[in-house]
């Protein structure tokens, strides 16, 4: 039987509060350090939540030497159900600043441009990103236009704590054990490296980490990362002929020896890409920075395959060793790991459906900690937290967004307690 959402009241104002007060610490992540976390800053904000985590009831509240912090909101029915989990991440992406965050709040949007900072003439126009007008006569949080926002994933943590906040001061709302974990380093692939599984000890969870509101994904890109390092030889170019090997020539044949169509820019869906994110070349020596994403598991094997035989033709066209490939792989598609509990994704599906959202299954075209933590044992699929343009400076959410996410995991935590009662 649907239920009626009238009973759940979540404070915009609590909301909006507590959001805030996350997203001015700085919390960036530090791709090029190797330490847990990358960067002291993160534990800034894990220290404020651990107290805050306390404050509001919660029990067995635990922050590790690793800046992972878990805590326990114990049942309030006496029968046992599954114990399920909520984990959204404390770092923000190192691809724009997140220093001096300073976010603004527009009431009542008017679906026109949002002028973000007058003096560097940096607008949010729905023009360009039409996904604004879906949230005309809301309340939306932006930046100033210097930094990025950090709805990715703040939004996350706001839901969930103010979820279990509410939780504990409704106790007429049955649930069963639920535990919480906010993770470091998420944003430089690391969040699930040294997740404790079985100290989290759930049947399932669901990362808060999506985008648009009613986002429910169970699947992710396969990924892997591709370092091409091309060697070169300095010659005088006066008498360079015949004895110049100019590494940043070959860097640019090798990148057009790749499909042009295969690219960010230029796919979406379930089409995968090669991506150039980083290169740096002098004469003697360039190296580029890849990243190989698809869906499918073979396509993706054979976008390896591909990159590894352009370095045999060019070591066989240039000179054995004039280029070395390094291909990692970073994580791998979750569906294998939810398809055989789907269960957890019909339960998020069916909390949507009955507080009056639009539940969009779709793919992610990334990864997210739960994909790494599927494959750990811990089957996660992940939920919207309501953020649009994350990782840079024409980030935003919608307050209600981050409402109707927290009113989800509160009717997730009941529906829980109902179709498992005994």
């Amino acid at each position: 039987m649907k239920k009626e959402n009238a009973k759940m009241i979540i404070k915009k104002e609590n909301i909006i509060k507590r959001f805030v007060s996350y997203v001015t610490i700085d919390t960036e992540s530090d791709p090029n350090n190797s330490a847990f976390p990358s960067t002291e800053k993160q534990w800034n904000l894990a220290k404020m939540l651990e107290k805050e985590l306390n404050a509001i009831g919660l029990q067995e509240v635990d922050l590790d030497d690793n800046c992972y912090l878990m805590a326990t909101l114990p049942s309030n029915i006496d029968y046992e159900v599954p114990t399920i989990g909520f984990i959204s991440h404390i770092d923000t992406s190192p691809d724009f600043t997140g220093k001096h965050v300073k976010p603004q709040i527009h009431e009542n949007y008017d679906g026109k441009d949002i002028v973000l900072n007058k003096a560097e003439n940096i607008v949010l126009s729905p023009n360009y990103f039409e996904d604004l007008l879906q949230y005309k006569g809301q309340t939306i949080i932006t930046t100033d236009g210097t930094t990025l926002l950090g709805a990715d994933d703040k939004a996350g943590i706001t839901e969930i704590i103010s979820a279990m906040e509410y939780l504990v001061q409704n106790p007429q709302i049955k649930h069963g054990i639920i535990r919480i974990c906010f993770t470091p380093d998420e944003e430089v692939g690391k969040g699930a490296h040294l997740f404790d599984v079985e100290k989290f000890n759930t049947d399932w969870a669901y990362t808060m980490d999506g985008s648009q509101i009613g986002e429910l994904e169970y699947e992710n890109f396969n990924a892997a990362a591709a370092k091409i390092t091309i060697e070169g030889k300095i010659v005088h170019p006066g008498y360079a002929k015949g004895k110049m090997i100019n590494s940043i020539t070959i860097a640019n044949a090798f990148t057009r020896a790749l499909p042009e169509n295969e690219v960010p820019e230029k796919t979406t869906g379930y089409e995968g890409f090669f991506h150039l994110h980083d290169m740096v070349g002098t004469v003697e020596k360039t190296e580029l920075e890849y990243i190989i994403r698809d869906h499918d598991f073979d396509l993706f094997e054979s976008r390896k395959r591909f990159i590894e035989q352009i370095g045999i033709d060019f070591n066989n066209k240039y000179g054995e060793k004039t280029v070395n490939i390094e291909i990692k792989d970073q994580y791998f598609n979750m569906k294998e790991k939810i398809v055989p509990v789907m269960h957890i994704v019909t339960i998020a599906k069916e909390a949507m459906e009955e507080i009056g959202i639009k539940p969009l299954i779709k793919a992610i075209r990334g990864g997210t900690d739960g994909s790494q933590l599927s494959f750990k044992g811990l089957p996660c699929p992940n939920i919207f937290a309501g953020g649009h343009n994350f990782h840079g400076k024409y980030e935003y959410v919608p307050v209600e967004s981050m409402v109707k996410a927290t009113e989800v995991i509160v009717r997730i935590a009941e529906k829980v307690s109902e179709e498992f009662a005994e």
